[in-house]
This record gives structure tokens, sequence and C-alpha cells, in this order.
């Protein structure tokens, strides 16, 4: 078989060692395997009459080529926010617009073309790695009558069908370091520390940072929070902390009560305007409603750059054997996933659900904005 493997959204630890395991398995079994590079927008820029292109967004993969990649973060077939099936034409590529009078903000599905590209290059099999919007196109690709299959990443963990994914738990490990390692300047100087981090549907990365990191709040975007009351308890967790410091962690997607969202620009192929600010507003306004100071920290990207930690290499070798388990069984239509602590797979079509959140009721004190975590008999090992 000839198999072609892509990543798409945003770039994760875990995506590097999957690729190479699935790379691996494949050569070892005799199969071919190419990369597209920068996600869905490769199949969608590929030209079957410009060789230039073939270059530029198709890669050969053997195991020369992969040899070394699992030892860094992010994704070397590099990624892209593209969904063909909702395309402005001024988006799309020369060769499939109109000649003339076309309004460059109209959308198209322009899958036919994807599909064109997959039947040209003849693939089998595709094998994309991505969150729910990535997954949620690949299932849409298999709908089409194209064999998919799928494995699951986000730092949310938030993908529908599956109790982990990859990145995660890389993404709270980095927050719990820079979180502590930021105790000896917010402390110093006796302030307030606001960290904001990424976490668009789900407070996940938040809730449990703030767990592990022993930080004193949390806003989370399952619950819209009243800023004078998140000042009162800031407050009061600096006073009653012998070094007058306190720490609140924010997730970029958390809104105060009677407010939307804070995002800006304009929005992707999915619909996702870029999502930070709260963090800043939330600093701003303590200022103004405490006594004391801020110090603002947006970790951001740093929270997904860098290495997979053991747990996120050892979980993407198992999805990418799981993977390639699936490719030589011909079940194809299927999303790899971990479910009640084992690997097992699901419908494609699983991540086209709501995005997963966070149990407030298990987890979370709506009141006093914190982790609550009194009852572990029978929880997942990530309580999630």
């Amino acid at each position: 078989m000839k198999l072609a493997i892509l990543t798409g959204g945003g770039d994760v630890p875990g995506l590097n060692p999957a690729i190479k395991t699935v790379v691996n398995r494949a050569v070892e079994a005799g199969h071919e395997i190419i990369g597209i590079r920068r996600g869905w927008r490769g199949l969608l820029f590929y030209n079957s009459d410009d060789p230039a292109t073939h270059q530029e967004y198709i890669l050969p993969l053997d195991k020369r080529v992969v040899r070394t990649i699992d030892r860094s973060g992010g994704t070397f077939l590099h990624s892209s926010r593209t969904k063909p099936s909702n395309t402005r034409w001024k988006d799309a590529p020369d060769f499939l617009r109109p000649s003339e009078d076309y309004d460059p903000d109209e959308r198209q599905d322009l899958t036919l073309h994807v599909l064109d590209t997959l039947r040209h290059l003849k693939v089998d099999v595709l094998m994309p790695i991505g969150g729910e919007d990535t997954l949620g196109y690949g299932a849409r690709i298999h709908k089409e009558g194209f064999p998919v299959v799928c494995i699951p990443k986000t730092m949310d963990n938030d993908v529908p069908g599956t109790d982990y994914c990859l990145g995660f738990s890389t993404a709270v490990t980095r927050c719990v370091d820079y979180i502590n390692q930021m105790r000896s300047a917010v402390g110093s100087h006796e302030r307030i520390g606001v960290f904001e981090l990424f976490g668009r549907h789900s407070g996940a990365t938040a809730l449990y940072s703030t767990y592990l990191s022993g930080a004193d709040r949390t806003l989370i975007p399952e619950v819209p929070f009243e800023m004078e009351k998140v000042a009162d308890l800031l407050s009061r967790d600096k006073a009653e902390n012998p070094s007058r410091y306190a720490l609140l962690i924010v997730s970029e997607g958390a809104t105060e009560k009677g407010s939307g969202i804070v995002e800006g620009g304009e929005a992707d192929a999915f619909g996702h305007k870029k999502l930070g600010g709260v963090g800043q507003f939330v600093s701003d306004r303590l200022k103004e409603l405490t006594d004391a100071n801020t110090m603002y920290q947006q970790i951001g990207y740093l929270m997904r750059s860098g290495p997979p930690d053991a747990l996120d290499l050892m979980v993407a070798s198992n999805f990418g054997n799981l993977a390639m388990d699936l490719v030589e069984q011909g079940e194809f239509g299927a999303m790899v996933a971990l479910k009640g602590g084992r690997y097992t797979y699901v419908s494609a079509s699983a991540p086209s659900g709501e995005p997963r959140q966070v149990d407030v009721d298990a987890f979370y004190d709506s009141e006093s904005y914190r982790p609550k975590m009194k009852k572990m008999l029978d929880m997942p090992m990530y309580l999630y």
C-alpha cells in the first residue's frame, strides 16, 4: 500500500514520535509512505500539472528521514489551519480560482480537489494527526469514500472519543514548571501573579496546572467568573501567604459573567478567531480592585514547545503503532484512542462532536475558583 500522513492545527510535543513510529512500521511492512507538508493545505495547493508544488508539499519518508525527529517537539512536516471545505477564494491556490468575476471572500468547498490530489498521488490510506478540526475534516474525507486512520492530538485534551490526546501531559508539565519558576519573581515583589494559558473550550490545562503547582485560584471557560469575587479571594490569599503573594491561572477561553470571550483578528477556516488577552484584562482589573500590584505572564506557545515528556513520547509511539495495526487489519474510518486506560479505536467521526470539557461538579469549586479533588476512587489517571 501507499500511505500518506499529515499534521494539522496547532503543534504539540508528540507529533514527531508518532510520525516516526508510523514510518518505521510502514517501511518494515513493505509499504510506501509520504508526508503531506503543511497539513490540509498541502493537499489543497498540490497541482498535478505543476511539478514545483510536488516538491513543495510532498515529502517521501523512510527510516533515514525520520531517524532523529522524535527528539524534538513540533512537527517536521509543518502545519496549517486550512479547511478545504470552507476556503475563501482569496485563500485558495491560483490554479483553482475562477479566471474572473468572483468574490474573494466567498467560501468554497474544494474537497473534490483534495480527493483528486490523493488519487493522483496513488495514496491508499490517509493518516491525519490533529485536533477536532483537523480530524473532523478527516472524517469528511472518509465519508467521501477515502480510507483514513486518525490520531488525536491537542494540549487541551478535548478531542471527543478519547480520554487522552497527544501533547496534554507535556503542556501541563511545562506550565507547572514555569508557574513555579515565576514564584521567585512574584514573591520577591509581593505581587499577584497572573498566568494565561492556552485553552479555548476546555480549562483542563489551567485546572490541572493549578492543581499540580499549588497555585491559589484558576479561571476556566466552563465557569464564567465574577471579577470582584476573584479580587477578594486573591487579596485574602496574598494576605495569608507569609511571602505576601498569590498566583492566579487563567485559561484563554475564560470569560467574565455577562461578557464574551476575549478574541481578535480574522476567523480562520474553522471559524476560530485568535484568543488571548483575558489574562491582561484580569491583571489590569486586579490592580483597580485591590491594593496590590500584579505581574502578568502569558505562557502561551511556551507550554507546547520543546520535546515531549516521557508520557507523551510513550503515547505517541503507541498511537502510531495502533494506527498501523488498524491499517494492516483494513480497519478504516477509525481514530486511535485511549479509553479507560486501554488503547482502542473509535469512529473517525467521533471528533466531530462537541469538544470535551472539565467535569465541573467533580473537579472544580465554582465558588472559590480552584480545583476540587476529593474523590479519587475509580477516576481515570488524568481525571478527565
